[in-house]
């Protein structure tokens, strides 16, 4: 039989143990990454106790009938109760009357958070909203250390986001070479890696296609031109030969 046996002590009373739990869990909600480093045993702990108030925000926002504010101020009472209260009932500092009341606590900005984003996040999640990495162990008093995170965080969802926009050029380069293997099936002679390469304007290479002289041909003074001094000096003894003849 197993008696007292559901869940792990932890070394402490059952006030120090639910204080921590409360404390982790509002340390999760409220953080930027949406995940904390602490031992096994207590991310072990924490993973039910967490779940159970993100089931209650998920089924705030599916309520339906009449009384769906009733209900929904019902199911945030009983979240309330996985965090700290807050100091809303708490005396003015120092006792005097009239003082200012110190801020409220991080556990009423984690309820909020709860209820306002992530009941919504996984209104279509039906559990498994937080997940455990393993570390090690620690140095010191080697005791095994584990990362224990919300599902489907801002790190995830920028990795998913940067993935797809790599993927993207491939679907680009892949339409640029079915456009060159159809320019070059037309008939154009110079279509193909090479044009893409050239750059070559489309009048140019359809002319080429067809057996068009789209470019100019070159004429004699131009080749003369591009012999360079030899060709200027062959065809200077050229002409002398002629005058003296």
């Amino acid at each position: 039989m197993r008696h007292l046996k559901a869940h792990r002590k932890l070394g402490r009373t059952t006030e120090h143990r639910m204080s921590m739990l409360r404390n982790l869990a509002t340390s999760l909600i409220n953080a930027r990454d949406e995940r904390i480093i602490t031992t096994l045993p207590k991310a072990k702990e924490l993973r039910p106790f967490i779940e159970r108030a993100i089931t209650l925000s998920r089924r705030a926002q599916s309520l339906e009938g009449d009384n769906v504010a009733v209900e929904a101020v019902h199911l945030r009472r009983q979240a309330a109760t996985f965090f700290h209260s807050g100091n809303r009932q708490q005396t003015p500092s120092f006792g005097r009357r009239g003082a200012v009341r110190a801020p409220r606590t991080a556990g009423v900005a984690a309820l909020k958070r709860l209820f306002d984003e992530l009941g919504e996040r996984f209104k279509d999640r039906p559990g498994g909203y937080t997940r455990i990495i393993k570390l090690g162990r620690r140095d010191g008093d080697n005791a095994e250390v584990a990362i224990i995170e919300l599902v489907d965080n801002r790190r995830e969802r920028e990795a998913l986001e940067a993935s797809s926009k790599r993927a993207k050029p491939g679907v680009s380069g892949k339409k640029s070479a079915r456009a060159s293997k159809t320019s070059a099936a037309e008939g154009g002679r110079r279509g193909g890696k090479k044009a893409d390469k050239t750059f070559e304007k489309e009048e140019t290479t359809k002319a080429r296609g067809k057996g068009e002289e789209s470019i100019p041909t070159p004429k004699d003074s131009d080749k003369a031109g591009h012999g360079g001094s030899r060709a200027a000096k062959t065809e200077s003894t050229a002409a002398e030969k002629k005058d003296t003849q």
